[in-house]
């Protein structure tokens, strides 16, 4: 019953979703962008790991725009966990869940940066449904809707294949999140043919793969927030994600990692096989 009610929803309001997204960061995001005074940036659970008065406004407006568009929809958003982790658990549930992260790429944001974005994601019993990526400083907006495409500024996209013999683009967790397993993991990427990267905000890097300007991520955390709506997008533009043992990456956690995003499935068996030292 529940899984034709989704479906509904997504055929007549998917629209209204983005509407709210973008409306979210005309109000909450845009209008401090680079105007962020000192006492309106705060740390976490560290210097890299920041939040800002636009994210938490920002969800804030994303959780009740949201819930509305969708009565008995549930609501995970990275500064809600932050103050309450069992929030986090909703995934797990029954109800369908809005997974929010409302600056993706704070420390960007922070620096005056334009390459932070807002993500949504919509899912259910685990399985990402749709997802909205929207880099207001960029004026980007992709959205994806699990069995329907993929689109970047209402165009199609697709990720296509690497060219036999080019080098593999990989954006990989920054070097501040990765613990020294995942640091070594990491490593298997630097050798010929490859040329990996810090990432900068998740979402544009899986927005890059989506669109074929980049070949694939690796990254060693999976908090749903991050990965769920950039994933379904890589997906529907054509290409593949998997963990590090072989299977693909779920949102509700325990995945083996790191893990790979990747344009085709050849690539991404050659980014996880270099991770697993194979």
């Amino acid at each position: 019953m529940i899984e034709g009610l989704l479906a509904e929803f997504l055929e007549d309001r998917s629209s209204h979703v983005e509407e709210a997204v973008r409306k979210a960061a005309a109000v909450e995001i845009m209008p401090r962008f680079r105007q962020l005074a000192a006492h309106e940036v705060l740390e976490k659970s560290g210097p890299h790991d920041l939040v800002t008065v636009a994210d938490r406004r920002a969800e804030e407006f994303l959780t009740q725009a949201l819930t509305e568009l969708l009565p008995g929809s549930a609501v995970v958003g990275e500064e809600a966990v932050a103050a309450d982790p069992s929030v986090y658990d909703a995934l797990g549930g029954d109800a369908p869940v809005w997974i929010v992260d409302p600056v993706d790429g704070t420390r960007q944001f922070v620096r005056g940066e334009e390459g932070f974005c807002t993500l949504v994601a919509l899912a259910h019993r685990g399985e990402v449904l749709a997802s909205w990526t929207y880099g207001a400083a960029l004026d980007v907006m992709a959205v994806a809707v699990r069995g329907r495409g993929a689109t970047f500024n209402g165009a199609a996209i697709r990720s296509g294949a690497l060219a036999p013999g080019a080098v593999i683009e990989v954006a990989t967790s920054h070097p501040d999140y990765t613990t020294d397993d995942q640091k070594r993991a990491l490593l298997g990427l630097r050798t010929d043919g490859v040329s990996p990267r810090p990432c900068g905000s998740a979402g544009l890097e899986y927005l890059a793969v989506a669109r074929g300007e980049l070949d694939a991520t690796a990254f060693s955390w999976e908090l749903a927030w991050d990965h769920a709506a950039g994933l379904l997008l890589v997906t529907e533009a054509g290409g593949v994600h998997t963990t590090v043992t072989g299977e693909p990456f779920r949102i509700t956690g325990g995945n083996a990692l790191p893990f790979t995003a990747a344009r085709d499935a050849a690539t991404a068996e050659r980014v996880r096989g270099l991770l697993a030292g194979e």
